[in-house]
């Protein structure tokens, strides 16, 4: 026992660090799935396109620039993705496929017609902070740091645009967009700006973790809107209820979960070949566990109410 609880001591610096980077994703679909009401599958192509783009602006010696160009091209992915939904009347679900699949192309032609690009000689936002902190006891935890301030910068803003009237805005159109109509506000607006936002977060956690992992190849992404997913559902079961702010730490926190539990399958040797398999699982976990929960609280009332009638 008390060398299993040494082995899940190591695991978890690496995946608080990878937990923190994904939760960038988990905010974004917090933005557009939960908020928005928007299932956007888009998200495994511009998590590889925020990757792509800050990997080569990175290259070109601009690490901190690299950042805002990527989260400019999520930006212009959500567009995209929106400009489908509302304008061209495209359903939300193949809107998103169909920029997932263009994107793979989009990606390939960033990266200059090569699937890989190493990072390996170049300085990145990592690299620098790890310089800055050289000597300190903070210096093996440069990675852990970087991934926390963009986390938390996430949701301070996420709990500041959502209070604002078009952050009200985009809740109305997510919650009753009939509504939102008849109150003389523009549903397609609220779901442009929504969706850019979110794919603007999403970039910049691939953008992260090409700086992170000194690397961006074109399947980084694969999967990453199945993770999100997963995690945001294990954050609902934590922190489900409340205000943004603390749904939004809840998320993170799924995000965390989500990746310590992928680390023990990795570190007990499960086959690589089986991890979308324990993805899958963990999402349907995450959807049935609270379902189960629901259903187990209604029987229980049933059996008090018809309790009550024999008594009286």
């Amino acid at each position: 026992m008390p060398d299993f609880l040494a082995e899940l001591f190591k695991l978890a610096p690496g995946a608080l660090e990878l937990g923190l980077i994904n939760a960038l994703v988990v905010l974004a679909l917090f933005l557009s799935y939960t908020m928005l009401n928007v299932c956007d599958l888009s998200t495994d192509g511009c998590f590889t396109l925020g990757a792509a783009v800050g990997a080569m602006v990175a290259l070109s010696g601009h690490p901190f620039l690299s950042i805002i160009a990527a989260m400019a091209a999520g930006m212009l992915s959500g567009l995209v993705v929106s400009f489908l939904q509302t304008k061209m009347g495209i359903n939300s679900l193949l809107a998103g496929i169909i920029v997932n699949t263009g994107l793979y192309s989009v990606n390939i032609l960033i990266m200059k017609n090569s699937s890989l690009v190493n990072l390996n000689k170049t300085e990145t936002v990592f690299t620098l902070l790890k310089e800055k902190l050289k000597g300190t006891f903070l210096e093996g935890s440069y990675r852990i740091i970087i991934a926390s301030v963009f986390v938390i910068l996430v949701i301070l803003f996420l709990s500041f645009f959502l209070r604002t009237r078009l952050g009200l805005a985009i809740r109305a159109t997510g919650n009753n967009p009939a509504m939102v109509k008849a109150s003389s506000i523009n549903p397609a607006f609220t779901t442009i700006v929504g969706l850019c936002v979110a794919n603007a977060f999403t970039a910049l956690s691939g953008c992260l973790l090409a700086q992170n992992q000194k690397s961006a190849n074109i399947d980084i992404g694969n999967g990453m809107v199945t993770v999100a997913l997963a995690s945001l559902l294990i954050g609902n079961v934590f922190l489900g209820k409340g205000k943004v702010t603390r749904r939004a730490i809840g998320a993170v926190l799924g995000a965390v979960v989500f990746r310590f539990v992928y680390a023990v399958a990795l570190r007990f040797n499960m086959p690589a070949s089986m991890l979308k398999l324990v993805s899958a699982v963990i999402v349907i976990l995450a959807i049935f566990i609270p379902y189960a929960a629901s259903q187990s609280s209604q029987v229980k009332r049933r059996m008090e109410l018809k309790g009550g009638r024999k008594d009286a």
